[in-house]
């Protein structure tokens, strides 16, 4: 799907702020609400626009304590692959996991409250999961910059 200007301000609107009224979103855009309700669900209809999430505050959910893991594998024979993969998903601690390229073969983003509860990830979950070759962790000093929006 190609998106004209409008589309493109239109998600952008909306990646700032999802619950405004189309009201709104047609006025800062000059449109009518009709107009503005009909892009939104052809964008929905396209896939441009998969989901609308509530953010969360880490500190005062106790999640402010951040660690990039790197994880290589043992063995990288597709069963293994698959069930590392699975094993991830079932992990509330981990907010996104990435199969990478380089020495490495993932990195975990994983939110929790302190070094401690790492510590207890780390031994209770993560390495628990069969296969796994070696770990490396980062901990976020300070996070500068974070989105969740993709610019268009």
């Amino acid at each position: 799907m190609e998106l004209d200007d409008l589309d493109k301000r239109l998600v952008n609107l909306l990646q700032q702020d999802c619950k405004k009224t189309t009201k709104q979103y047609a006025d800062s855009l000059g449109l009518s609400k009709t107009a503005v309700y009909e892009r939104i669900r052809r964008l929905e209809r396209n896939g441009v626009i998969t989901d609308y999430v509530a953010l969360v505050d880490k500190e005062k959910t106790h999640r402010n304590f951040t660690v990039l893991c790197h994880i290589r594998l043992a063995q990288h024979i597709k069963e293994n692959v698959l069930r590392f993969e699975r094993e991830i998903l079932k992990l509330e601690e981990v907010s996104e996991c990435f199969h990478v390229s380089g020495d490495y073969d993932y990195i975990l983003k994983v939110h929790v409250a302190n070094m401690a509860k790492y510590r207890e990830f780390m031994v209770a979950k993560l390495t628990a999961i069969n296969n796994i070759g070696s770990t490396q962790s980062s901990f976020v000093i300070n996070e500068v910059k974070h989105s969740t929006a993709i610019s268009i």
